[in-house]
């Protein structure tokens, strides 16, 4: 990854198209990000277009018509996500556009092989492997997001406990970064301050007999519902909010797991 964020930093100070290739959740977008972040233009638009999957004219439209992701990114940055999935018309144009106009930066990110999805552009390709095989990541990834998620509940950062740090470290990721984002997120909203445990981040410990998927949901319905309403102080109608359901919707799940709101009011 450090090689990886190496060539990002190199990237950043040119104008040159980049590629960022990778398998989904490997963090491809996060580096894209990174790289406009970093760049001269950081205080200009990043313009994000998620055209794969949509009709070859409908792909066409969203990047270059009158109210196109082209024209919005003008003296900024054009970030277009599975490069690869698109027409290869589309692609044409794209690479048209980034040679005759020099106040548009066009980033990309691809699931396979980069090379020729912008034809005759001078591109940059940049490489992420999945998650599970560079484990060295997973620990600064983990206390990266941490950070993040602490600050947005306004929770002081503790760490990870010793067996959290050891079942991060080797757990297969199959879900990649992306997994371990989520696992992370809904960690620090279920125990709020302290060091995250395994439990915590849903890690199997050694020894552990492993649930029913009935079991696993139930018990994260009332770990979710002790925090909010911790977070509330008990309040029901605010912990809904949150928690963006119906007062009615809500109060069944507290209904179901067994938690006493009581417990949470001072």
């Amino acid at each position: 990854m450090r090689t990886a964020v190496e060539r990002a930093s190199s990237a950043a100070r040119s104008s040159q198209p980049v590629i960022v290739v990778g398998p989904p959740g490997s963090g491809r977008q996060h580096l894209a990000r990174a790289i406009h972040g970093w760049s001269a233009r950081s205080n200009r638009p990043l313009v994000t277009a998620h055209v794969s999957g949509a009709a070859e004219t409908q792909q066409a439209r969203e990047l270059f018509g009158p109210d196109g992701a082209v024209g919005r990114a003008n003296e900024g940055t054009l970030l277009v996500t599975q490069l690869d999935r698109c027409a290869s018309s589309v692609r044409e144009r794209l690479a048209q556009a980034t040679r005759q106009n020099g106040s548009l930066r066009l980033l990309a990110t691809s699931s396979s092989d980069a090379s020729g999805l912008l034809p005759g552009a001078d591109v940059q390709i940049i490489g992420l492997v999945p998650l599970s095989e560079r484990s060295e990541d997973v620990l600064a990834l983990a206390s990266h997001f941490l950070a993040i998620f602490a600050e947005e509940i306004g929770v002081a950062p503790i760490g990870f406990t010793a067996d959290a740090r050891r079942w991060l470290s080797e757990e297969s990721w199959t879900g990649d970064v992306a997994e371990l984002r989520e696992r992370v997120r809904l960690a620090v909203r279920l125990a709020g301050g302290g060091a995250l445990s395994a439990e915590a981040l849903m890690l199997a410990s050694e020894g552990d007999e492993i649930p029913s998927f009935k079991e696993a949901k139930r018990a994260f319905e009332t770990r979710y519902v002790e925090g909010l309403l911790r977070r509330c102080s008990g309040n029901i109608s605010r912990a809904a909010r949150l928690a963006k359901k119906d007062r009615k919707d809500f109060y069944d799940v507290i209904r179901r797991t067994g938690v006493d709101p009581q417990q949470f009011r001072t």
